[in-house]
């Protein structure tokens, strides 16, 4: 199974250079026609909500709705899915960071909380302990 970085899922989200935009759909193409899946690791997820965010402005809305329908497309497999679905369900109710939400959701998914910090922002989601 190949794994996909933050850039071929910027171009597939955003789509803003033609060249490698067409890359990428030849090689989903060719991924589905195979009954290939392709991985997401968690870390492409932290990296794509923040170049989405600030390489591209994107708006809170807009980044959910991108994350989402990632993980709704079957021919995709991420690591750790339970836990970047709690993250995106965290970050959609809070106005904490998408990262402290992925921190959480990693730590809930294995039965580890509270989180413990000092961001006031993020002691504000269920789950997380001020220190």
């Amino acid at each position: 199974m190949r794994s996909l970085d933050t850039n071929i899922l910027v171009r597939w989200l955003v789509k803003d250079d033609a060249r490698q935009v067409a890359k990428v759909k030849a090689m989903l193409q060719s991924a589905i026609e195979g009954g290939e899946r392709l991985f997401i690791p968690v870390t492409v997820v932290l990296e794509l909500e923040w170049v989405l965010r600030s390489r591209y402005s994107m708006p809170k809305p807009s980044i959910i709705k991108a994350l989402v329908s990632l993980l709704e497309t079957s021919e995709v497999v991420f690591q750790l899915e339970l836990a970047i679905e709690r993250a995106i369900n965290h970050y959609r109710r809070g106005n904490a960071d998408f990262a402290d939400c992925l921190h959480l959701g990693l730590s809930s998914a294995e039965n580890n909380l509270p989180l413990v910090t000092f961001d006031k922002k993020a002691a504000r989601l269920e789950g997380v302990a001020l220190l």
